[in-house]
C-alpha cells in the first residue's frame, strides 16, 4: 500500500511585524538647539507667546519623524484572484529631507495578487511607515513598491504618488499649485503594456476627478 502525502496547505493568515530601527533621540538637547536656532534668527523666544515654542517645535518634529510599527497581515489567496487590486487616495504626509518642510498628497497602490493577498488597511500602514521620516518623494515611491514586492511576491506592483511640496510653494520658487507625480512599477505592471495602461489610467482618472 502506497501512502499519499498531503500537499502543504498555505497558512491562512500571516501577521509579520514590520519594524524600524530607531536612532537614539535626545529631546532635551533638541529643545536647547531649537531655542538657539530661533534666537539666532531674531525671534523673541523669551516672550510669553514664544516661551514654549522650542519645545513645541521639537515635539512636532519628533511626532512627524516617529516611524510606526505595524502588523502586515496577509491571507492565502484561496480564491485565486489574479486581477488588479487598486487602493487609491491614501493620505500621505512626509518631510522633505532637504529643507525639513512637509510634503503632502495621496498615494495610489495597485497589485496583481500571487499566493498571498494583503489586508487593505495595510496599504495605508505601509505608506505611512515609509513616509514618517525625512524623505524624497522619489525614494518614498520606490521603497513602498520594493517592500510590497518583497513581502507579497505578486505578479505586479504599482505605486503612484501625487504630492504638494511646501519647500517649493512657501519658499524659493513659490510655485503655488505645482504638484509632483512619481511612479514605481514592478513585474507585469511595468512589463505588460495592457496591464500598465490599465493601472495608470485608473490613477489618472482619480487625479482628474479631484
Amino acid at each position: 500500500m502506497v501512502e499519499a502525502l498531503a500537499e502543504p496547505v498555505p497558512e491562512a493568515r500571516s501577521r509579520p511585524r514590520i519594524t524600524h530601527e530607531r536612532a537614539p533621540v535626545d529631546l532635551a538637547r533638541a529643545e536647547r538647539a531649537a531655542a538657539d536656532m530661533l534666537a539666532a534668527l531674531g525671534l523673541p523666544i523669551d516672550s510669553e507667546d514664544m516661551f514654549e515654542t522650542p519645545r513645541r517645535l521639537v515635539h512636532a518634529y519628533a511626532e512627524m519623524l516617529t516611524v510606526p510599527d505595524f502588523d502586515s497581515t496577509t491571507f492565502s489567496n484561496a480564491a485565486g484572484y489574479d486581477e488588479l487590486v487598486l487602493v487609491s487616495d491614501i493620505p500621505l504626509r512626509s518631510l522633505c529631507e532637504h529643507h525639513l518642510l512637509p510634503f503632502t498628497g495621496v498615494a495610489h497602490v495597485g497589485y496583481l495578487p500571487g499566493e498571498r493577498i494583503l489586508g487593505l488597511s495595510k496599504f495605508a500602514r505601509t505608506v505611512d511607515f515609509f513616509a514618517r521620516r525625512a524623505q524624497t518623494q522619489e525614494r518614498l515611491t520606490t521603497e513602498i513598491a520594493d517592500h510590497l514586492q518583497e513581502r507579497l511576491e505578486p505578479a505586479g506592483i504599482g505605486v503612484v504618488i501625487e504630492a504638494d511640496h511646501t519647500c517649493m510653494t512657501l519658499r524659493g520658487a513659490r510655485a503655488e499649485g505645482a504638484r509632483t507625480v512619481t511612479a514605481a512599477l514592478r513585474g507585469r505592471l511595468r512589463d505588460d503594456p495592457k496591464t500598465r495602461a490599465e493601472f495608470l489610467s485608473l490613477t489618472r482618472d482619480r487625479a482628474v476627478r479631484r
